[in-house]
């Protein structure tokens, strides 16, 4: 039954429409604006020192959402877009530049507007996390894709649907080479910002964030050519607009973190009059309940009069389709870059829920790329020089396993009230509605990366894929109490790798509390699964075990690159026990480099070549 349906989702995906030019006629042009790693640092949205005036106009004449959310980084964020599917779902694609193992039948979302006549360009960002990355998946959704893709190449009276994706505020804009070479006019003023109460009042975070408002105003001009384009060629008013930021923004402790400086981004669209009826609301509404990126792909397809696939997580917000919102959304950290981390969140109107799921690291733990900002550096030298107090403090301690924040009263994100008794029914709202996505989305991220058990078809069943019991044996791991150790230890001898894994990993929680598991831990350190081998390694260096290190050491030169970073990231959280271990790490190091071999291990190796630096300093 099951091959009889894929089979039947296949042919109904490839098939061909007998007469698109017919399906195609009268049918609106869609143009999506897009910049990297920005908040809602705009007018439109309240923000007093922001010089936007092109994408203020916009929303003026158009609908715009209070509260889009997203991933809180681009490759899962695009995984999302282009798929209507939640990253988890189709493992590893909820990690950083991984490649997630999708089902056969599945389609990014242009190749149906193609099939439908429409004329599809994207200038000039991928980065889907995916196969949907392969020359062929391109081909198939994207007439064009490319730096030079424009809605300018389509037949004459063809519909199109257009993307254009600006870096001008992406993350590498405060990277020193790139302030130096942009010529970015200044005008904002850095005594006129304001630091959020998590951050330290230092000089190069008012800097970083001044600066960022200017490239915000300079890639507001950039849109305004865009859309001067448009008009040049007579396709104003025959066209629907988004503009839309890719994630969270580029400050210290928002992209990449769970918080609505990691997910919260801009969402404006614009309808012509002519199109004014697949509009949600009318000209200069606001939409104050949550939406997500699992909304655009089923969106864009109502708006072209298409079915949104029944695949899809998201709801239609617009057109013959549009669908009423849920109360939540959804999203998750996992690794980033070669960064280790796993946490979860759900978000409506009023309140953000984060569940960490490595209580035990700190919020500021190493992450080569974002530490290349001048801000994130002060902040973490003044907490080397003991200069850090009261919350810009906090970011370098661990974490709570949970975090709940009232955001309108709370918008940095500071009086977490999970402990509040005044909370509770908010809480267990908020634990339930998270359980349930996550087994509704058998969210594969509770497997090490590198099982070969993610993905789609491999985790739709509980029966080969328990995550009911995976997540309790996870819920307890994240509660470091001691007195569950003796169901840590029984987890080690689970069928299943995953059990196996949160056992491990309630012992490396515990530290050295641990200790009274070290024979079983020892029995479990060859593991067939390499990332449940490799914690209980991590645990028993907490516990002084002589028998891990040389496990780790193993690890770094294996051939996977998941099975190395993890390795790589354990001997950073071990801190001086991992020093009889640098000769074979600088070894590993070196071996790359001279090979110039990347083995994908350019992310691993950021990690490996971190540890090695600190050590040496101490």
């Amino acid at each position: 039954m099951k091959n009889a349906l894929t089979a039947i989702r296949w042919l109904l995906t490839l098939a061909a429409p007998l007469a698109a030019s017919a399906l195609a006629a009268d049918k609106p042009n869609i143009l999506w604006l897009v910049s990297e790693d920005n908040n809602p640092y705009l007018g439109c949205y309240g923000d007093k020192l922001a010089r936007t005036p092109t994408l203020d106009a916009l929303a003026r004449d158009g609908v715009l959402y209070e509260h889009c959310h997203t991933m809180p980084v681009c490759a899962p964020s695009r995984f999302s877009i282009i798929t209507g599917m939640y990253p988890a779902s189709c493992g590893p694609a909820n990690q950083m530049r991984a490649k997630g193992n999708i089902p056969a039948w599945l389609r990014g979302f242009p190749t149906f507007l193609r099939q439908a006549g429409y004329f599809t360009s994207n200038n000039p960002k991928t980065d889907y996390n995916s196969p949907l990355d392969s020359r062929r998946a391109l081909a198939e959704m994207w007439d064009e894709c490319n730096a030079q893709a424009h809605w300018r190449h389509r037949k004459p009276g063809q519909p199109f649907f257009a993307v254009f994706n600006t870096m001008i505020t992406h993350e590498s804009c405060l990277h020193p080479e790139r302030m130096q070479s942009d010529h970015v006019p200044r005008h904002t003023d850095p005594k006129d910002v304001r630091i959020p109460a998590y951050q330290p009042d230092a000089p190069e975070f008012r800097s970083d964030l001044a600066y960022y408002y200017d490239c915000m105003t300079k890639m507001d001009s950039f849109m305004a050519g865009l859309l001067q384009q448009l008009k040049d060629d007579g396709l104003y008013d025959d066209t629907i607009i988004f503009y839309y930021g890719d994630n969270g923004g580029i400050l210290p402790r928002s992209k990449r973190f769970l918080y609505d400086t990691g997910t919260h981004v801009p969402l404006i669209i614009h309808f012509p009059k002519r199109y004014q009826d697949l509009a949600p609301a009318k000209p200069g509404s606001r939409v104050s309940g949550v939406v997500s990126f699992l909304d655009f792909a089923p969106t864009v397809l109502s708006l072209a009069g298409l079915q949104p696939r029944d695949y899809m997580e998201g709801y239609a917000l617009a057109g013959p389709f549009r669908k009423e919102h849920g109360p939540y959304i959804f999203a998750a950290r996992d690794r980033m870059d070669g960064t280790l981390d796993m946490s979860r969140t759900v978000k409506d109107e009023q309140f953000c829920y984060i569940r960490n799921y490595n209580p035990h690291l700190p919020y500021g733990i190493f992450e080569q790329y974002q530490f290349r900002t001048a801000a994130y550096q002060a902040w973490q030298r003044l907490h080397d020089e003991g200069k850090l107090t009261g919350l810009p403090a906090q970011f370098f301690e661990p974490k709570p396993a949970e975090e709940l924040y009232h955001t309108p009263s709370d918008p940095d994100e500071v009086r977490n009230l999970a402990a509040d008794p005044h909370y509770t029914a908010v809480l267990d709202r908020m634990r339930a509605a998270l359980r349930q996505h996550l087994l509704h989305v058998r969210d594969n991220g509770f497997l090490p990366e590198s099982s070969p058990q993610q993905g789609y078809d491999t985790t739709r069943d509980e029966a080969t894929y328990p995550l009911a019991k995976i997540l309790d044996m996870a819920d307890l791991a994240i509660q470091r109490d001691e007195k569950n150790l003796p169901q840590f230890e029984a987890a080690l001898d689970g069928a299943h790798e995953g059990i196996r894994y949160w056992g491990a990993m309630g012992c490396v929680m515990l530290a050295d509390k641990a200790r009274p598991a070290a024979g079983k831990l020892k029995a479990h350190l060859h593991d067939p699964s390499a990332g449940v081998g490799l914690a209980c390694a991590e645990s028993l260096c907490h516990i002084g075990a002589d028998v891990a290190l040389p496990v780790i050491e193993e690890a770094l030169q294996h051939g996977s690159l998941q099975t190395r970073t993890q390795a790589a990231n354990i001997l950073e959280h071990v801190g001086e026990i991992a020093r009889p271990a640098l000769p074979v790490m600088r070894t590993v190091l070196e071996a790359d480099r001279n090979a110039n071999k990347q083995r994908g291990g350019a992310i691993p190796d950021e990690m490996l070549s971190h540890v090695i630096a600190t050590l040496h300093s101490n």
